[in-house]
C-alpha cells in the first residue's frame, strides 16, 4: 500500500555549507565580528548605506572633525568582549585603555580623556573587578590619560562572561597634522615597531589550551608616547598609520592596498615573529600575519625619512626592534603581496571570517 502524500526535501543540516551560507545572508553570525571579509561585508553593505557620511565612510580608527577655529578633535569608540577576561600579560581593563589610546594616536591625536562603560554579570567577584580597575588605573597613568566619565550596568549571570567594557576616547589633533590613506604615495615604506601575533595567540592559548605552559604574553600597550616620538619633527614625512589589531598586519596591508589603489609589498623576512609566538601559531593552526596585536603599529613614511623615523622608534622600549617591512609600489592594482622567506610571492587577503574569536 502506497501513500499519495508528498514530502518536502529535508532541511539542510545546521553544519552544512548550504545552511551556513543561508544563515550569513539573513542573520548576524559570530564571524561578522572578526575583522575579516565578513566584517567588511557587514559594514559596507548594511551599515554604511544606511548611516554613512563623509566622516564615517573613511573607516579610520578615529573620526577627525573640526572643532574651534584651528583645532580638530578625534573621537573613537570600541567595545571589549575578550574571552577570557584575564590572559597572560594583561586583562580586559589593560586592553580597553590601550586600544582606545592607540586608536586616537594613530590618527595623530593627543588623547585628552576616556569615557568608560562597565557591563558586569551578576556573580562577578569583587576581587576580580578590583584587579581590572587597578589595571585600568595603571595603564591610564602610563599613557597619561584619565578616565573622565563612565557608566556601570549589571546583567544576569548567564550574560557578559563576567565583564564587558565599552570605551570612547577623545583627543586633540595638532594643526597641520594630516594622516590619511589619501597621502600615501608610490615609494613610501612601511615600518612596524616590533614582533607580531602575541596578543591574539596569548588569549587563544589561555582559552583553548590552558594546560600549555608558555612564556608568550600579550603585547597590549598604549602607543601614544611612541607615536609622539615618531611624529615629533617628522613634518609631513608620515603619511598614514594604523595599529594592527583584528586581522593583524596582513589586514592593515590589505586595507591599505584597497584604500589607496597602489600595490603593497610586504617582506616576510623583515617581519619578526618570536619563537614562542610561532610555536603557538603552529599549535593553533593560524598565520601570525593575520593574528591581532594590541601594541603594534604600521607606519607609512616617505623613503627619505625612514632612517630617522626608525631611530626615533628604537629609542622607545615599545619600538626597540622596529623594521621596514614593505613598500608601496607604482602599480595601480590595489593588491597586497607577500615576498616569502623562500623567495616566492603570494597575494595576501584578509581572512573570510573569524580566525581568532573574542580576542579584544
Amino acid at each position: 500500500m502506497s501513500s499519495s502524500r508528498t514530502t518536502s526535501p529535508p532541511s539542510p543540516s545546521p553544519r552544512s555549507p548550504i545552511a551556513a551560507s543561508a544563515d550569513r545572508s539573513k542573520h548576524i553570525v559570530f564571524a561578522h565580528g572578526g575583522g575579516g571579509q565578513l566584517t567588511d561585508e557587514l559594514v559596507n553593505h548594511l551599515i554604511l548605506p544606511r548611516i554613512g557620511n563623509d566622516v564615517l565612510n573613511q573607516l579610520l580608527d578615529a573620526a577627525v572633525m573640526p572643532a574651534a577655529p584651528g583645532t580638530r578633535l578625534a573621537l573613537t569608540i570600541d567595545s571589549y568582549v575578550v574571552q577570557p577576561w584575564a590572559f597572560p600579560g594583561g586583562n580586559i581593563g589593560h586592553l580597553a585603555v590601550s586600544g582606545t589610546v592607540n586608536d586616537l594616536a594613530v590618527c595623530g591625536a593627543q588623547p585628552l580623556g576616556i569615557a568608560m562603560g562597565l557591563i558586569l554579570a551578576e556573580g562577578f567577584a569583587k576581587s576580580d573587578l578590583e584587579r581590572v580597575l587597578d589595571s585600568i588605573a595603571a595603564v591610564s597613568d602610563q599613557a597619561g590619560v584619565r578616565v573622565v566619565t563612565g557608566d556601570t550596568k549589571v546583567v544576569g549571570r548567564a550574560h557578559a562572561d563576567g565583564i564587558y567594557i565599552t570605551t570612547a576616547g577623545v583627543g586633540l589633533v595638532p594643526e597641520g597634522r594630516d594622516l590619511s590613506p589619501s597621502r600615501v604615495e608610490p615609494g613610501d615604506v612601511l615600518i612596524l615597531n616590533g614582533p607580531i601575533g602575541e596578543h591574539g595567540l596569548a588569549v587563544m592559548l589561555a582559552r583553548e589550551m590552558p594546560e600549555v605552559q608558555s612564556v608568550l604574553r600579550s603585547d597590549a600597550a598604549p602607543l601614544n608616547h611612541l607615536i609622539d616620538r615618531v611624529l615629533h619633527g617628522a613634518g609631513n614625512a608620515v603619511a598614514f598609520m594604523r595599529d594592527a589589531t583584528r586581522s593583524g598586519v596582513a589586514g592593515v596591508a590589505v586595507d591599505l592596498a584597497r584604500q589607496t589603489g597602489w600595490h603593497v609589498t610586504l617582506d616576510e623576512t623583515r617581519i619578526e615573529v618570536r619563537p614562542e609566538a610561532q610555536h603557538a601559531a603552529d599549535m593553533l593552526g593560524v598565520d601570525p600575519l593575520e593574528v591581532a596585536n594590541e601594541g603594534k603599529v604600521v607606519v607609512v613614511v616617505r623613503p627619505d625619512a625612514s632612517d630617522r623615523i626608525l631611530e626615533a622608534m628604537r629609542t622607545d622600549p615599545l619600538g626597540a626592534s622596529a623594521q621596514v617591512i614593505g613598500h608601496i609600489g607604482d602599480t595601480r592594482d590595489g593588491v597586497c603581496e607577500l615576498r616569502t622567506r623562500i623567495g616566492g610571492r603570494r597575494v595576501l587577503q584578509k581572512p573570510y571570517g573569524e580566525q581568532l574569536p573574542r580576542i579584544c
